[in-house]
């Protein structure tokens, strides 16, 4: 069976196209942000970390609202509105000059991604059908990634000039991919707004849904995987292993390519909450045999075997990430209503700020601290969570009745 690269003309490759122009001066910026606000702005790395907490706290908070607001104006409109004040967040990077100027920047650019991701979601569940979302999303995952990796080659040679110039460029570079991305959404076709609330109905229903809430604080939960290859294993590899320092770069690259090239034969397995559910639980079981490689590593060895094992548990990371990603889509889109897609997913979606906000810290105390029994303890509660998710999904679906089951339904098709 062949496996397309390119997602189906039409407004799916009109979607990864704009993906692709936004995730490349990502990539770029995340290369290069930290070095150009410590060395040109002059900012402390712990002053950093924290506009960067808060920043993402409030955006986790935002999504949901901003996703409501895609249901009643339309997702087109909304998402275009918030990828052009994403663009205008990056570019306002090119004068900052202060820590106040700073967290005003970041707190505008973590609310307007956190808002355009759950617009996306709405306005692709607008123009494709039920079968095939979960598939068009991981065709828009590897092209993340495809952006990512040039991007930060583009950072790369920033890095190498270590110029503010080069640094502005990029920032520059970033700003224009969302003005791209945001005339790539404009060309798409218009979904109609969600029928107005029901009398007795809340502003935010989502908030109220208990089996959804318990759904998103799962994956949540699973999605503590992320500060892991950017954060946690480097550190791991520098401070308890004998491998060499290069090895940090191979891995991050041996995980794009293989989002790259597997995501999106990976989520063709999943179609139903059934699939989604066998999905998941092999996921926790490849991310606990993972967890329990790389801390292997940490053991009295040469360092080519220490190598040899971080490649190893770095691959089952990968396969782990692709099954998670592909099960998560599925459930988070056949358990959110039609009409309310933009709040369901931008509540769904909360994860990742989460993840990115409090993952460094819990990671590294839990992994650096603790060592070998740390990541042993962590591929435990990621197991036992992959597990959870199966049982929670079924509860919220039979929770919403018939409705979510002719979603499920659908996607079998």
């Amino acid at each position: 069976m062949t496996i397309r690269f390119l997602p189906a003309p039409g407004a799916p490759r009109r979607l990864a196209a704009a993906q692709l122009a936004n995730s490349v001066g990502d990539g770029a910026y995340y290369v290069c942000s930290a070095l150009y606000f410590t060395g040109v702005v002059g900012l402390s790395p712990a002053r950093i970390g924290l506009g960067l907490t808060l920043a993402w706290a409030v955006g986790s908070v935002a999504g949901v609202p901003l996703g409501a607001l895609a249901d009643r104006r339309g997702p087109r409109g909304t998402s275009v509105l918030l990828a052009l004040a994403t663009a205008g967040s990056v570019a306002s990077f090119l004068f900052v000059r202060s820590f106040g100027a700073f967290l005003c920047a970041v707190v505008l650019y973590a609310v307007s991604q956190c808002g355009l991701a759950a617009a996306r979601q709405a306005l692709l569940a607008g123009l494709v059908p039920p079968a095939e979302r979960t598939g068009l999303l991981a065709h828009l995952q590897s092209t993340l990634n495809a952006g990512l990796a040039l991007g930060a080659a583009l950072g790369g040679l920033a890095l190498g000039a270590g110029t503010e110039t080069a640094y502005l460029v990029v920032f520059a570079l970033d700003a224009a991919g969302f003005l791209v991305c945001a005339a790539l959404l404009l060309g798409l076709p218009a979904v109609a707004p969600a029928a107005g609330r029901t009398a007795g109905e809340p502003r935010l229903a989502v908030l109220r849904d208990r089996p959804y809430a318990l759904v998103t604080l799962l994956n949540a939960v699973l999605l503590l995987r992320m500060p892991l290859l950017s954060l946690a294993i480097p550190l791991w590899i520098v401070e308890r292993t004998e491998a060499p320092g290069w090895l940090v770069s191979a891995l991050f690259v041996l995980n794009t390519l293989a989002v790259m090239l597997f995501q999106v034969r990976t989520a063709r397995r999943v179609s139903d909450l059934d699939s989604a559910g066998r999905a998941l639980r092999t996921s926790g079981l490849l991310m606990a045999l993972s967890c329990a490689v790389f801390a292997a590593a940490a053991l009295p060895a040469a360092g080519w075997a220490a190598a040899a094992l971080l490649v190893a548990g770095a691959v089952l990371q990968a396969d782990a990430e692709m099954r998670q990603s592909a099960g998560s889509w599925q459930i988070g889109f056949s358990l959110a209503p039609a009409e309310r897609m933009g709040q369901y997913q931008g509540f769904f979606g909360t994860g990742v700020p989460v993840a990115r906000t409090l993952g460094p810290m819990l990671l590294t105390a839990l992994l650096l601290l603790w060592g070998i029994p740390g990541w042993l303890l962590l591929g435990a509660v990621l197991l036992a969570a992959s597990y959870a998710m199966g049982p929670a999904a079924r509860r919220a679906s039979g929770a919403r009745g018939p409705a979510t089951g002719l979603a499920a339904d659908g996607a079998r098709a």
